[in-house]
């Protein structure tokens, strides 16, 4: 069951992979394409929307470049039975986010061919968006956190000094306080 699992993560990853490298070079055909016909001047090295476009690939290349290494699947040369099915591309957190990256170059890429150098403002999402991302889940949590609270414990929680209980024990206490028969019949065993 476990290598069928393999088999089909690494079919799934090779779909991904020939996906991932048609976007790359449909994005920098159509890209170029588009600014051959309707802004000639972009592609002079002397501006600045030449080099904004030159350095984009940069990311747009290398993270594809990754994704495929790691998602690759390595097969045995002599017999081509799986050894490995790579990572799985389709799981979430960083892979996803280097997916997003490299769209959004894609996009900014082509809407910059087509609309002008003003798309390129869209790629400011990248280092919002990780901002946000790290203020959420690092430095809030970490410096605003439960420091903040008043010094009294709210209703349900328990002093510093005394033992902290699980809510099922929390639970059957009240239970016992109100004298509800099925605790008393619990405690007496």
């Amino acid at each position: 069951m476990a290598n069928a699992s393999a088999k089909r993560t690494a079919q799934q990853n090779a779909g991904t992979i020939k996906n991932l490298r048609l976007g790359l070079l449909v994005s920098c055909a159509l890209s170029l394409l588009l600014r051959l016909l309707f802004n000639r001047a972009a592609l002079h090295p002397t501006t600045l929307a030449f080099w904004v476009y030159a350095l984009s690939l940069v990311p747009s290349v290398f993270l594809s470049r990754y994704l495929e290494r790691i998602g690759s699947p390595r097969r045995d040369p002599t017999t081509g039975t799986l050894i490995s099915a790579g990572e799985d591309l389709s799981r979430p957190g960083i892979l996803e986010w280097c997916f997003d990256v490299v769209y959004i170059t894609w996009a900014c890429q082509v809407g910059s061919g087509a609309l002008g150098t003003w798309v390129w403002w869209l790629y400011l999402v990248i280092p919002f968006y990780a901002a946000f991302k790290l203020w959420s889940g690092v430095i809030s949590p970490y410096f605003l956190g439960r420091s903040g609270g008043s010094s009294a414990p709210a209703e349900g929680e328990v002093d510093a000094g005394k033992e902290t209980l699980s809510k099922r024990q929390e639970k059957l206490r009240k239970r016992n306080e109100r004298g509800d028969p099925r605790v008393r019949a619990q405690t007496r065993n």
